[in-house]
């Protein structure tokens, strides 16, 4: 460590600006955009891992799964350690420990080891998460802070958008390995440029450590998550999933139960009292059920349907990424949330994004120019909504608790994410198995009906039944888009009014 002792935030607002934030929130994006890009990196890798790895498909899916799920089940007590123990060492932790998971994921011999490997990723990815958006809300205020908050949340989906395009061009030309062992130069670079420029900053009041609540809510949500993941898989009514979704809001209760009677929680639960909180953790929710499942059809439109491979597939994505960076860089997305409001930039982007999501579905034609006309749109329906909801979660929290805001928006965002790809699956798959011919009924699948289809015919069949399935799903996804979107603004124009 450094003998320089780095500078200091003890105000929850700094008296005068702090020196090279601007530099402070590159850094920040940064390691925004590859704890996000490690979400979504290993699904073109799929194909490797299941040959040198000798992997069974349960495998790869928690090779893949693992990483979110420890991930979405720390974001809470990763929020309230950066609150209590400092911010700048919580964001120096979750590098060393994202550093230290991506080596082990890159020695790693057997799936078994792959998938503790990313899990211990998933710990550091949490910190990372929630120290980045916390330490932005401290070194930014005023309009600045708004414009920050819109740059952060183009990080994350330029990370989310990158992965597939960035794993393909690695593996490319690399070994499956070098999907991890890249992380290492930019955590590197990242934990040095934390050192020299982040000033550290906690909550003032610091308080006891909340353990209990730390371990219930851990629980409690890591099997909520696991229970969403396994649905699809393991069918909604399976012993195994019912029971990890019973056993997770039980442990939820306990764990609000458990905050109400500590001095110090990690989470104030008279938070939820206040209109304007629980009408931006609402927001958090239905806007990522309905954005998160619609993407995700998508990416199944340009790969079943277009047949794109999943990095051709993720290539043909960047622009919705790209227009969501350019509208943030530029202070364009800043400026309409603050001339607009809140509430009405979520209802204006929610639209666009239903919008351009409606369009490159029924559009007619498979050309490039149709569907990059609509991840223009949507791209800027995000652009508008996502800084929005984070900044109604963070602006409806006191801002020494900024860890713990972020840990809440990053967990709804998580949840309802989560959700939207399980629900919206799960209309996709019904709709699929109603159109399937009646040879092929039962086959749980698109590629396993396409394996067990009899001739071209049959083939066409297949292929034109899971067309107008992904039609269904993507426009109840475009519907759902629309519905949170208004709905999560009228909670805070509510609340807005109520004062």
């Amino acid at each position: 460590m450094s003998t320089v002792a780095p500078p200091t935030v003890e105000a929850v607002r700094p008296a005068a600006p702090v020196r090279r934030r601007w530099w402070i929130l590159a850094v920040l994006c940064l390691t925004q955009v590859i704890v996000v890009l490690d979400n979504t990196v290993l699904t073109v890798a799929v194909p490797v891992l299941t040959t040198e790895l000798d992997a069974t498909t349960t495998d790869v899916q928690w090779m893949i799964n693992a990483y979110a799920l420890v991930l979405c089940g720390l974001l809470l007590s990763a929020g309230s350690a950066a609150d209590r123990y400092g911010r700048r060492r919580m964001l120096l932790a979750g590098l060393v420990l994202f550093g230290a998971g991506s080596v082990a994921a890159g020695l790693a011999r057997s799936s078994g080891q792959l998938i503790a490997a990313r899990g211990a990723m998933g710990i550091g990815g949490a910190l990372l998460v929630t120290a980045t958006l916390a330490v932005a809300i401290q070194v930014f205020s005023g309009a600045e802070r708004q414009r920050a908050i819109g740059l952060w949340a183009a990080a994350s989906a330029l990370g989310f958008a990158a992965g597939p395009p960035v794993g393909g061009a690695i593996l490319a030309h690399l070994p499956w390995q070098a999907i991890f062992l890249v992380n290492l130069p930019v955590v590197v670079v990242c934990l040095l440029a934390v050192r020299g420029l982040v000033p550290e900053s906690r909550d003032p009041r610091g308080g006891r450590p909340d353990i209990g609540g730390a371990l219930l809510s851990t629980a409690g949500l890591a099997g909520i998550v696991w229970a969403i993941i396994a649905g699809p898989d393991e069918g909604w009514t399976a012993p195994a999933v019912c029971g990890a979704a019973g056993a997770g809001v039980l442990l939820l209760v306990a764990f609000v139960r458990w905050e109400r009677r500590i001095p110090d929680p990690m989470l104030d639960m008279g938070l939820f009292r206040h209109r304007r909180f629980v009408g931006a953790v609402s927001g958090v929710v239905l806007i990522t059920f309905g954005a998160t499942g619609a993407l995700f059809l998508l990416t199944q439109q340009l790969q079943f349907v277009r047949g794109y491979s999943a990095w051709e597939a993720g290539l043909r994505m960047v622009p919705f990424a790209l227009s969501i960076v350019v509208l943030n860089v530029s202070g364009a997305a800043a400026a309409l949330i603050r001339g607009w409001g809140v509430p009405a930039a979520i209802a204006v982007g929610m639209t666009m994004l239903a919008a351009g999501l409606a369009f490159v579905t029924h559009a007619p034609g498979d050309g490039y120019p149709a569907l990059l006309a609509g991840l223009l749109v949507m791209g800027a329906g995000c652009a508008l909504a996502n800084p929005a909801i984070v900044e109604a979660v963070m602006s409806a929290i006191p801002v020494e608790k900024a860890g713990a805001g972020a840990g809440v928006d990053g967990t709804m965002t998580e949840l309802g994410g989560s959700l939207g790809i399980a629900v919206l699956g799960a209309v996709l798959n019904a709709r699929f198995a109603a159109l399937l011919p009646a040879a092929l009924a039962g086959a749980g699948s698109f590629p396993a009906a396409l394996a067990a289809a009899r001739g071209e015919a049959e083939r066409g069949q297949v292929t034109d039944a899971f067309r107008v399935a992904l039609e269904t799903g993507q426009t109840v996804g475009a519907l759902a888009v629309l519905a949170g979107g208004l709905v999560a603004a009228g909670l805070l124009r509510r609340a807005e009014r109520a004062g």
